[in-house]
């Protein structure tokens, strides 16, 4: 069982593993804030309650290994080089709303503000479902800003498949329970269990899981 009393050693262990440089185990240090310093609800919070909530758990409490991901590197380049002229065509709008006392982030790179389209690029279909939810969560803010009738658009370049998303009412709701369990994941002191998954082996956490851990 991890807890946060044995997260920082295991996070030390883990960079020493991987031989970062200085630079990188001194940026890793200083972003290992093991306590929450508020309650804000983002799109990536969303995607790994979906995906693994021991993942949301690692990133609510300022743990991030997507430094050392070369996975998430490849996410980037594609969501950068895919699509070069369209940060000319379409606005970045970011967004925010409170529910039931908890303040929501949204940050949309890419949205036709004339046809109320967000269009959200990703580089596998994986995880597709996590991605729907990111998507719905974006046209909950959007609709939570009085502005209704927009739909979202899951690209996904290297597979050439384009994926339609739209918000429903029961959507909403199941996005409202979310906001309300992911502040409980954020500040339990214990650990979520891993979901021993064939997605693990890509994932940026994917080692810090896996080390033999020193239960003694």
């Amino acid at each position: 069982m991890i807890t946060r009393n044995k997260i920082e050693n295991r996070v030390y262990f883990v960079v020493r593993f991987q031989v970062l440089n200085t630079k990188s185990y001194h940026n890793l240090h200083q972003s290992l804030c093991l306590k929450n310093s508020n309650m804000n609800i983002t799109a990536t919070h969303i995607n790994y309650f979906i995906v693994c909530k021991r993942k949301l758990w690692f990133f609510s409490n300022g743990i991030s290994m997507e430094q050392t991901s070369d996975t998430v590197a490849e996410g980037k380049l594609i969501h950068e080089t895919s699509y070069s002229q369209r940060a000319e065509k379409y606005t970045e709008i970011e967004l925010s709303a409170t529910v039931n006392e908890f303040e929501l982030f949204g940050k949309i790179d890419f949205y036709d503000a004339k046809d109320k389209i967000i269009h959200e690029i990703k580089r596998s279909d994986k995880v597709e479902e996590a991605h729907e939810w990111q998507v719905k969560y974006y046209l909950w803010l959007l609709a939570l800003n009085n502005i209704q009738g927009a739909k979202g658009l899951l690209e996904y370049p290297q597979l050439r498949q384009t994926k339609e998303v739209l918000l429903l009412d029961n959507d909403k709701e199941y996005l409202e329970k979310m906001v309300t369990e992911i502040p409980q994941i954020m500040q339990s002191k214990i650990c979520p269990p891993k979901i021993k998954a064939k997605l693990c082996k890509n994932c940026s956490y994917y080692e810090f899981c896996y080390i033999e851990e020193n239960e003694s």
